[in-house]
């Protein structure tokens, strides 16, 4: 649809999407698009990069920036991982911030909230209260008050990302407080990624909820081919790093076994994010340090 043949008071404009790790950003996103274009784990830090999500609505174009978890970063990576989610804070129309209603806020959640308060000037923020449908209704009164203290000015909305409590009242505010403007993108796109990336990423959050603790953060995935097949589908082969010699042993699994889940699990999901099928070949390799490595970093597309 060209500009000329929006309606009247046609709404557009990028809506950064802030938190802690793992408080439910990418599956909010993810709902508001009705297909999976972030990759979602019960693991923190799945989110490494920023990450566009875009609906395009007949009055409205929003876009959806799904930023990494902010945290206290322990790491060059994790440095790189804030200061992009503050850039997107800085530029976005709209700052949606997120916080967890199973729990009183952490540490991590006043970070969040010190790094927004720190803004000049602000944009319009919103503060989603996520989990509403998790969370015992004793303890939603002081919980909602803790979590406003953090961001007074902040409008607040109860939801549940993945149920759907809230999400339809959320949007409508955010579109609300978008400014007046043209579609940026076409309408049928949703991402700003390539079907490449976003397989990169689903192979790592696939490996992220089916591995230990110690393992999951040190987990990076390259795609090293991605192929379309002459018979239909496509053929991908990746390559899933890892900091030590002792977790290639526990990626791989007895036999094979945990590789061969990892493989399954994810070319489901690229299957159904790409709609067809999908050959997935996945090698573990060791790349010891790569997070406090610069070069590595660069190497792998991300910016120390």
């Amino acid at each position: 649809m060209a500009d000329a043949d929006l309606p009247e008071g046609h709404r557009s404009g990028f809506v950064a999407v802030g938190g802690r790790p793992s408080v439910g950003k990418s599956t909010l996103i993810n709902a508001f698009l009705g297909q999976t274009v972030a990759p979602v784990s019960p693991r923190p830090q799945t989110t490494r990069r920023r990450q566009l999500g875009i609906l395009t609505l007949p009055e409205a174009q929003v876009i959806f920036v799904d930023t990494p978890g902010i945290h206290k970063p322990r790491h060059k990576l994790g440095e790189g991982m804030n200061a992009a989610a503050e850039q997107a804070f800085h530029d976005a129309d709209v700052l949606l911030a997120i916080f967890d209603l199973t729990h009183p806020p952490t540490p991590e959640d006043e970070r969040v909230a010190d790094t927004i308060r720190a803004l000049r000037p602000p944009p319009p923020t919103l503060m989603a209260l996520n989990k509403l449908d998790a969370t015992p209704p004793g303890r939603l009164t002081n919980r909602r008050a803790a979590f406003r203290s953090l961001l007074p000015e902040a409008e607040v909305f109860p939801i549940s990302a993945a149920r759907g409590d809230g999400r339809d009242e959320l949007l409508v505010r955010i579109i609300a407080l978008l400014p007046l403007g043209p579609r940026y993108y076409p309408e049928d796109d949703i991402t700003d990624s390539y079907e490449r990336e976003i397989a990169g990423d689903l192979v790592r959050a696939a490996a992220m909820r089916l591995l230990h603790d110690e393992v999951p953060h040190g987990i990076l995935v390259q795609v090293d081919e991605f192929k379309e097949r002459n018979g239909g589908g496509a053929y991908i082969a990746a390559t899933l790093f890892v900091e030590r010699e002792s977790h290639k042993g526990i990626v791989i699994g007895k036999g094979g076994a945990m590789m061969r889940k990892i493989g399954t699990e994810a070319r489901k999901e690229i299957e159904a994010m790409s709609g067809r099928k999908v050959f997935l070949e996945i090698r573990v390799k060791v790349q010891a340090g790569w997070r406090d490595d610069e070069r590595a970093l660069k190497r792998f597309g991300f910016k120390p």
